[in-house]
């Protein structure tokens, strides 16, 4: 039997020039495919959003507009590329890793749609269960009782899996870590082997929905203003497709 790190999978990382999904431009792409015995493929691409990268956003990203506007790809040509790629791994049944999985695909549904682009969903018509994997949503699951303001985010998630990275917040990075956390989930956690693509998808929606709640619960009844409790300011939906701030985590 197949155990999840020795099955070819994708793991897939955005970086941007917003944390909202509706207004993010994608500025840097990367798809990491790992497994199956064969060696590893990374594919990048570097695009010029088309608008201002700001400097909040370059300083964790390293983007500017120069480097944007002289050595990026077309938005349009990158995107086609890049929405085909994942469509065709998930048409293979190949597993899609994105860490904070709503906020990346929101993005890139987005980006399609500006640049009038044929949608994931007509993309993959006729799919019922994809494979998709968020390592957020199902850590959330696994460990329900992580303690501390951030712990939840992509670098202290690494620390605790024993995941170790010495370059962060490129899109090649963050799409391995997200792919390294997967594999040790899968390991830490043989119930998640036991799961198909279908179950574990739906499983997935079903967790992802009570983690909302739950959310939703805290900014209602305990949340600070500071740490944005107006009510009005939660999101809310099913996953993946509603829109999640990159900062969500």
């Amino acid at each position: 039997m197949s155990t999840f790190a020795s099955v070819r999978k994708v793991a897939f990382d955005t970086e941007t020039t917003s944390p909202d999904p509706n207004e993010a431009r994608i500025v840097t792409a990367a798809l990491i495919v790992r497994g199956g015995d064969r060696p590893d493929h990374t594919m990048s691409w570097l695009i010029n959003p088309g608008v201002p990268i700001p400097p909040e956003t370059t300083e964790i990203h390293g983007i500017d507009d120069a480097r944007a506007q002289t050595e990026g790809q077309d938005p349009a040509t990158a995107l086609e590329e890049l929405a085909d790629r994942l469509a065709q791994a998930l048409a293979y049944g190949m597993p899609v890793i994105a860490y904070n999985l709503s906020y990346d695909w929101t993005v890139l549904t987005r980006e399609l749609e500006r640049h009038r682009l044929v949608p994931m969903s007509e993309r993959l018509a006729g799919a019922t269960a994809l494979p998709l994997l968020d390592p957020l949503v199902i850590d959330k699951q696994v460990d329900k009782y992580v303690k501390g303001q951030g712990q939840r985010k992509l670098k202290p998630t690494c620390e605790r899996y024993g995941v170790e990275l010495t370059d962060w917040h490129t899109a090649e990075a963050d799409a391995l870590a997200a792919l390294l956390i997967a594999e040790a989930q899968f390991e830490k956690h043989p119930q998640l082997n036991s799961m198909g693509p279908q179950q574990l998808f739906a499983a997935q929606k079903a967790w992802r929905a009570e983690q909302q709640a739950g959310l939703q619960k805290w900014f209602r009844t305990k949340a600070t203003p500071e740490q944005g409790g107006a009510p009005d300011k939660v999101i809310d939906g099913s996953w993946p497709l509603v829109p999640a701030q990159r900062g969500e985590a």
